[in-house]
């Protein structure tokens, strides 16, 4: 949820950054055709099905341009909407909705993209148990939004950032030397409160890693045989997360695993923007 705080502390600034991309001296074309300040309004048009995300986000691009730009909304995030569907009104001075226009439907599609396709992974995955995450493979600057999207979508969130958690993978335990030394390494290091997880590619660093005593061990680019054979190992005595190219088209082959948790870069570096538009403004 982005509160107050949260926008302001760590939304905004990426907003503002947005904007300043966008509008590096003036916005030209809008300087053009409205000289001075007039009053409008304009709608907010779901083009397509999906789960609506960055409702929030969408009016505060509006709101740093121009604190009395307001947008009267419809829906709320989470909420599903359909093609042709009036989602909100944005009223305020003409010129701050068509310079704040892309920017605010860039961050509304994009969210919402997101929001749609973590609903129908979790759909593919529902009555398993299975918790499905996101992982930190998201646009730059752009993560607190992505993030927050899988979780509307009714996913969940990985580590947030490199501070956020352990988790050794291959580049770690070529550093270290092995599994067992990274394990080894990481509980000597970090604080008592963090889980260790690791990444592991066959059963050899499988069986290395339970002996190690990690808390969460990822099974990555595994064949359905090789997931068997290494879930049947850790029996238990770890937490398992299945990773690797997980997208919709191939999550079904995981349903009947006993795994905790399986990880998708695709929520969040492939799914498609959800078709919006901002229509039919004018003068009031």
């Amino acid at each position: 949820m982005f509160d107050q705080i949260t926008l302001t502390l760590n939304a905004d600034p990426f907003i503002m950054s947005a904007l300043r991309e966008d509008i590096s001296s003036e916005d030209v074309s809008t300087n053009s055709v409205m000289p001075e300040g007039k009053a409008g309004t304009a709608q907010l048009i779901c083009k397509q099905d999906g789960i609506i995300c960055g409702m929030t986000i969408f009016e505060r691009v509006f709101k740093l341009l121009d604190k009395d730009s307001r947008v009267e909304m419809y829906v709320r995030d989470g909420d599903k909407v359909t093609r042709g569907q009036l989602m909100a009104d944005v009223y305020g001075d003409i010129r701050t909705i068509l310079c704040g226009e892309r920017t605010a439907l860039n961050y509304l599609q994009r969210m919402s993209g997101i929001a749609t396709y973590t609903d129908q992974v979790m759909q593919l995955l529902e009555g398993t148990g299975i918790k499905l995450l996101d992982t930190r493979k998201t646009t730059p600057n752009n993560r607190i939004f992505e993030k927050y999207a899988v979780r509307v979508g009714g996913g969940n969130n990985h580590r947030y950032n490199l501070s956020d958690g352990v988790l050794l993978k291959d580049n770690h335990i070529g550093a270290a030397g092995s599994v067992k030394r990274a394990i080894e390494m990481a509980k000597a290091y970090a604080p008592f409160v963090r889980k260790i997880e690791v990444e592991v590619e066959d059963l050899d660093m499988v069986k290395e890693a339970v002996e190690a005593g990690a808390d969460i061990i990822m099974l990555d680019n595994m064949t359905t045989d090789q997931l068997k054979e290494a879930i049947a190992y850790i029996d238990k005595r770890a937490e398992i997360e299945v990773s690797g190219n997980v997208t919709a088209e191939n999550i079904a082959r995981l349903k009947g695993l006993k795994i905790d948790y399986v990880s998708s870069g695709a929520l969040t570096h492939s799914a498609p923007i959800m078709d919006i538009s901002l229509k039919n403004l004018k003068a009031v």
